[in-house]
């Protein structure tokens, strides 16, 4: 399991749940997936200690401190917890602290469900300490896909092994639009990193339902039949010319049925989170011609130097409320000093840019650009139906950590 570190955890028992995590080391070995601690997904009510992400379920893992170590917890999701007997009173007066828990995994659920990624069971885990030797739980609420337990690497395998159970695993490809979706800022790990730890190759599986749709036959001895005499092939063949012809003049013409027109399938955008702030994907575009697509010294630039490609991206983002429009690019020059070069001139004052999509630049767009090897990267950011202004520069940095391609 790959383990990703956002933030500090919430509770005191998260450090322990991150122990455990860690315990299982990098790769499928043991148990495979990636694992988000000190996290806060968009639209959850709280900081969680952890969300593990596997190639069969999603588990959220909130930590709940308990006052005094414990020999026996009764923890039922609808009623009165007790430990050793005694009711667990808390602070607010709530009878348990698990139905924050479950809110926050319902949060999470709805917000994978809405941004159409991978869908994956979502179950909680309930992680409680200092130290508990004995959870018991009614059997409803375990079936109901939650877990109460004091976090070991036994103790949270044997539950990601219960409540991981998708009978479709999800793919690496998926896995990185899951988890761009769940994080609050940084980058995803990319899919080939992911199919180290056990998510599925979507051009392997592809390939393997390929193989299994190909019909076994059994094959049987052939029965010789008595030939026809030659008059009666020369008919047949007679009529299959007849027939030929027939069906060359029916079907020359070109008018289609009114109701052959295809429906566009449209799939909706995930997100991406880089430092907190959101991006929705909305177009992309690659070109050959580099030149084509600048204006001011950055065209003359990539008119006299070589560029093989450029490609470009639109996101949309909120901020403070309104909406603003994002236009990222990135140009694959000959090498990387071609490309602090170039760099050199498009981060001068008025020296120009790119265009949008639609072929017109940003006017007076907040800016920043970067140098990638041998790529040269721009953000351009404006306020939807206007120009841009310096409270969107911090956005503009934001921005060149977004893909130019999906």
């Amino acid at each position: 399991m790959r383990l990703i570190r956002l933030g500090a955890e919430p509770s005191a028992i998260g450090a322990d749940v991150r122990a455990a995590l860690t315990a299982c080391g990098a790769g499928t070995e043991v148990l495979g997936g990636v694992a988000l601690t000190g996290v806060h997904p968009p639209d959850c009510p709280m900081p969680l200690d952890a969300i593990v992400v596997l190639p069969k379920g999603v588990l959220v893992i909130v930590g709940v401190d308990l006052p005094d170590p414990a020999v026996k917890l009764e923890a039922p999701l609808g009623g009165q917890w007790k430990i050793d007997g005694w009711p667990l009173v808390s602070q607010d007066g709530a009878p348990n602290p698990a139905t924050e828990a479950v809110a926050a995994a319902t949060a999470v659920a709805q917000r994978i469900q809405a941004m159409r990624a991978e869908p994956l069971p979502v179950s909680t885990v309930v992680a409680v300490g200092p130290f508990v030797s004995q959870v018991v739980q009614p059997t409803v609420d375990l079936n109901r896909g939650v877990r109460v337990l004091h976090p070991k690497p036994s103790t949270l395998l044997t539950a990601a092994r219960e409540l991981a159970t998708s009978s479709v695993p999800c793919t690496a490809e998926h896995a990185v639009k899951l988890l761009a979706i769940l994080q609050n800022t940084g980058t995803p790990p990319t899919a080939a990193t992911l199919l180290a730890e056990g998510f599925k190759d979507a051009a392997a599986d592809l390939a393997s339902a390929s193989t299994m749709l190909i019909p076994k036959i059994n094959a049987k001895p052939l029965i010789p039949r008595k030939r026809l005499p030659w008059p009666y092939l020369a008919i047949a063949g007679l009529v299959s010319l007849i027939l030929v012809v027939w069906l060359t003049v029916a079907l020359s013409g070109d008018d289609k049925p009114a109701d052959a027109t295809p429906v566009p399938s449209t799939t909706l955008p995930t997100t991406v989170v880089v430092d907190g702030t959101t991006f929705v994907p909305k177009d992309t575009r690659k070109d050959k011609d580099c030149s084509a697509q600048a204006f001011g010294d950055v065209k003359a630039w990539l008119i006299a130097n070589e560029c093989k490609e450029i490609l470009r991206a639109t996101y949309e983002t909120t901020v403070n409320g309104k909406q603003a429009t994002v236009l990222v690019a990135d140009l694959d020059v000959l090498d990387s000093p071609s490309a602090a070069a170039f760099h050199k001139v498009v981060a001068a004052p008025g020296s120009g840019g790119v265009h949008g999509l639609d072929g017109k630049p940003l006017e007076n767009a907040a800016f920043a650009s970067g140098v990638k090897g041998n790529h040269g990267q721009l953000a351009f950011v404006v306020w939807s139906g206007g120009a841009g202004d310096q409270s969107l520069e911090p956005i503009a940095k934001q921005a060149l950590r977004l893909p130019a391609t999906r």
